[in-house]
């Protein structure tokens, strides 16, 4: 079991830096992959933290998985008002 903690730790480690690394690529089409690394990346280093009672460690994990998840919900939601309002200007100005 330690094993698997251990991996899902480096794991996470990996998947943040790579976010990391993703963000200062200057295409932009990388960015919502490194939105999900941040989320996933948290999530196991927060298992981790928690299997080896870091809890200050876990806490500040579980709240950047948060603001992950608010960060791809917000993401997610303007797709989906910009895809509306596409529609319905396609719908009503037709050329």
């Amino acid at each position: 079991m330690k094993l698997l903690i251990d991996v899902l730790g480096w794991s996470g480690s990996g998947f943040l830096i790579l976010a990391y690394g993703l963000t200062l690529v200057e295409n932009n089409k990388y960015v919502n992959y490194s939105k999900y690394l941040n989320l996933f990346g948290a999530l196991l280093i927060a298992i981790n933290c928690y299997y080896y009672n870091a809890i200050p460690s876990f806490v500040s994990n579980l709240i950047w998985s948060v603001m992950a998840t608010f960060t791809l919900y917000r993401t997610k939601r303007k797709e989906r008002v910009f895809n509306h309002h596409k529609v319905i200007t396609k719908r009503f100005f037709r050329y």
